[in-house]
């Protein structure tokens, strides 16, 4: 059974950073994909950045417009945890970052939530300004 817990949400300064973790258990990286999703109140949960997992070498990534140059999602297969990397940090980043979890042979990794079953409980970003 695939499991996801996320850890480091926190509060910052804009201009700040944090780094989030997704910890894994039962997914074998190199057998689908994960993601990080976020939800602000009010608001439709929106892709952040996907990975395709792969067991060594490079895994393909894909990161949102809004979070471009800013964000960036890897796979640190030592610790079977997903990471997001968050700098530059705005105002309108803060909300609850999901890690979401597909497994499965892909080609290719969705940024729309229905193509995820597995989900972790969240974990709150604030960014004052």
């Amino acid at each position: 059974q695939v499991r996801l817990a996320e850890s480091g949400g926190g509060s910052v300064q804009a201009g700040g950073s944090l780094k989030l973790s997704c910890a894994v258990s039962g997914f074998t990286f190199g057998d689908g994909c994960m993601a990080w999703f976020r939800q602000a109140p009010g608001k439709l949960r929106e892709g952040v950045a996907t990975i395709l997992t792969k067991p060594t070498g490079r895994s393909p990534t894909y990161v949102a417009d809004s979070v471009k140059g800013r964000f960036t999602i890897s796979q640190d297969s030592a610790n079977n945890a997903v990471l997001l990397e968050m700098n530059a940090l705005k105002p309108d980043d803060s909300a609850i970052y999901y890690c979401a979890a597909q497994p499965g042979y892909r080609v290719f990794c969705a940024s729309t939530e229905d193509r995820y079953n597995i989900w972790g409980q969240g974990t709150q970003v604030t960014v004052s300004s």
